[in-house]
């Protein structure tokens, strides 16, 4: 990818620009994932329609902050209670506490109160965490090994292209999901990965795993970590191999230091 036009950066501290300028050779899959977000969120964003034509030197915004939603409370007046004919109009203008002196008889009341309140609780979690995504706002990521094998490529920060690990192997080994999440790309339009899956764990963080023979999931499709997602191959690669990379707010970082010690070999 072309070197990226200076932007201003977001003041949510994480580190990303709220724009981006398009250069040369940009696809719009590339620049969701250099800056870590869903494809088709900055599509949205923008008001681009498929097949996602971007032009250089036009500007894509990035709309990482949830809109603030703000809640005027209701301004509640005085209740008015009627009653029949021929009997005063009682006017509420607030409820008034009365301290009881302790009892049998005044715990058991307070304890049926209480009853309804517990019993109206939300006993579920919700559809996230039932599929085991982590919440949005949940930063940890309970990561696996996403293959077998020999590391064969260290990561290494100053490589031009595809900052991660390669992953040797055998061809159609399983590529597994290093952690649950959410399929945010299937396919091969990113140039030097191959077919590709890119997984969007939660608003930090993302995983992608590139080269692969044959791809199994689909994007939207919800995954559990170390579930099979993709064959291992060569595509757009010089070698049978994975090449996988975590990636925060959009920047590569070594796999190694989030992938647990005893790596599967």
């Amino acid at each position: 990818m072309a070197q990226k036009a200076p932007a201003k950066i977001s003041k949510d501290g994480d580190g990303r620009p709220q724009t981006y300028t398009v250069q040369k050779g940009d696809t719009l899959y590339g620049i969701a994932l250099e800056h870590g977000f869903d494809y088709k969120e900055v599509a949205e964003w923008n008001g681009i329609m498929p097949p996602y034509t971007i032009r250089i030197g036009q500007s894509v915004k990035f709309n990482a902050s949830p809109q603030t939603v703000v809640v005027t409370p209701l301004k509640v007046g005085p209740v008015v209670e009627t009653r029949q004919a021929g009997e005063d109009i009682l006017l509420k203008t607030q409820p008034k506490a009365v301290k009881l002196p302790y009892s049998e008889q005044a715990e058991k009341v307070s304890i049926a109160r209480a009853e309804p309140q517990e019993k109206s609780a939300p006993t579920e979690l919700s559809a996230e965490k039932k599929d085991g995504i982590p919440a949005e706002d949940d930063e940890r990521v309970d990561w696996n090994w996403p293959a077998t094998g020999k590391v064969i490529a260290p990561f290494n920060e100053t490589s031009s292209f595809g900052k991660g690990l390669d992953i040797g192997g055998k061809s159609g080994q399983p590529v597994l999901a290093a952690g649950s999440g959410k399929v945010v790309y299937s396919g091969s339009g990113l140039r030097g990965y191959g077919k590709l899956v890119i997984i969007k764990h939660n608003k930090t963080y993302l995983s992608a795993y590139a080269h692969n023979r044959q791809i199994l999931v689909k994007e939207g499709q919800n995954v559990t970590r170390g579930q099979k997602i993709a064959e291992m191959g060569d595509s757009d690669a010089d070698q049978v191999k994975l090449h996988f990379e975590i990636r925060r707010f959009g920047k590569p970082v070594d796999p190694i230091k989030y992938l647990p010690n005893d790596r599967p070999s």
